[in-house]
């Protein structure tokens, strides 16, 4: 693993001076790119306050007995005491839905293991967000609300433990087709909301239930270094594993990050619905930077929505992909007044199914009668210093009656797929610079 982490970051280094020295310095608005963005240190044990070894007050090591209760314990006495980190020592721990608390962190030694229960009766259900609505569901694996600070980091992993899900997903929908995630009962790995200054880094995160991370309502918040994985082939695979879901979240950062999911790689959300602007829990999505990442099967490095309806100043960059399906995804809700604007990638290259696309998107669907409904948009959308070969289109993008599409800039794109066509017609605008699809110019 080391080795092939040691190659995909050189890889990713040859991109980026393959393509040009500077880094985007403004985001696509031209607001300046703040410096917060510039730090990726990772988080380091001494840093994290007070330490409580979870071993030392009765946890064992033990992947067999259910644990949640002790473990919790630990959280609530480092809280108590007015703040540290949970240490998670090298061994394997089970344990239920855990709640982090203000100014408590978690660390997971090298070859530390904290395994989810794969019983949803050990997930307490509370007030949560999910699909894009506020709803009684079950807590995620790890939870942190009002939690300022927060981190989670060291070498160990999180294993969700997933299978069990998995297999009950699949076997619903054999016999109940139209299953959706909400009737699956499926827990989360991470679910954080309402936190500022959250880290995430260097860890393993495996065999999420449902989602694998869920940020609600946070403001910076650092994933560097992340690998996360659940099953892409084989019986059976994890449905609505996706990666990251940035939900109402303003200045995030995705540094050098492994993904192999079966759905979305980093999604974009923050609500869905008709009067979606008018719910205060809703939330848009602003300042968003995806970079110097590896995908491997993913839904999308950047997908926008379902359940999004505005998106501003989003970066993915210098990020390598390997039977990713898009690079850009927007999905498109007729029942919900959608802004996705102001949208960079730049410095990607690899294998996809598509480059960048637009879908239809009716999950869920359930439009209201709105007279001053906004119409739904994607604008200011840049790609350049794009090399891919796409399996599908690198280009497709769709007409629709039900939104438009506004200003496009393609620049600096070698793409090759089976078609070979880019149709820029129908775009309000857009300019075309150095763009070869199968060798062939552009124009």
């Amino acid at each position: 693993m080391r080795k092939l982490t040691f190659a995909i970051l050189l890889a990713l280094a040859t991109c980026t001076m393959a393509f040009g020295k500077a880094k985007q310095a403004t985001f696509p608005d031209g607001t300046p790119i703040s410096t917060w963005f510039a730090d990726t240190t990772r988080t380091e044990l001494a840093q994290m306050g007070k330490q409580y070894v979870i071993t030392d007050y009765g946890v064992v090591n033990d992947s067999t007995v259910l644990q949640t209760e002790k473990i919790q314990k630990v959280i609530d006495l480092c809280y108590k005491n007015g703040g540290g980190v949970v240490v998670v020592p090298e061994g394997t721990y089970l344990t239920g839905s855990l709640f982090f608390k203000q100014g408590t962190n978690l660390w997971l030694a090298d070859k530390a293991t904290l395994k989810g229960s794969d019983a949803i009766t050990h997930y307490q259900i509370i007030k949560t967000r999910l699909e894009g609505q506020t709803l009684n569901y079950f807590a995620g694996l790890i939870n942190a609300e009002h939690n300022n600070g927060f981190k989670i980091a060291g070498k160990g992993t999180l294993n969700g433990n997933g299978l069990k899900f998995y297999d009950e997903f699949w076997l619903r929908r054999k016999v109940i087709p139209k299953c959706t995630n909400l009737e699956a009962l499926r827990p989360r790995l991470v679910y954080i909301a309402n936190s500022t200054d959250v880290t995430v880094s260097g860890i393993r995160m495996i065999f999420s239930g449902f989602w694998t991370n869920h940020l609600y309502k946070c403001k910076r918040v650092k994933y560097l270094g992340v690998y996360i994985f659940a099953p892409t082939e084989g019986y059976p695979k994890g449905p609505s594993t996706d990666a990251l879901d940035i939900d109402a979240c303003e200045d995030m950062l995705v540094n050098s990050c492994w993904v192999n999911v079966n759905d979305d790689g980093v999604c974009i959300k923050g609500g869905k619905g008709t009067f979606v602007d008018k719910d205060p829990s809703n939330g848009p999505c602003r300042n968003i930077i995806v970079q110097n990442c590896y995908f491997k099967k993913a839904g999308g490095g950047v997908t926008f929505g379902s359940e999004c309806y505005d998106a501003s100043n989003i970066i993915i960059r210098n990020c390598l992909f390997n039977g990713t399906s898009n690079i850009l995804l927007f999905k498109m809700r007729p029942d919900t007044p959608q802004r996705y604007e102001n949208v960079l990638a730049e410095n990607c290259k690899g294998f996809t199914r598509y480059g960048i696309r637009t879908r239809i998107w009716t999950q869920f669907y359930d439009k209201k009668d709105r007279k001053d409904m906004p119409r739904s948009k994607v604008n200011n959308v840049t790609m350049r210093n794009i090399d891919v070969e796409s399996t599908e289109r690198f280009y497709s993008m769709e007409p629709s009656e039900k939104y438009d599409l506004g200003s496009f800039v393609f620049e600096n794109i070698n793409a090759k797929d089976p078609e070979g066509q880019m149709d820029t017609s129908f775009l309000g605008s857009c300019r075309l610079k150095n763009v070869k699809v199968n060798g062939k110019a552009i124009k």
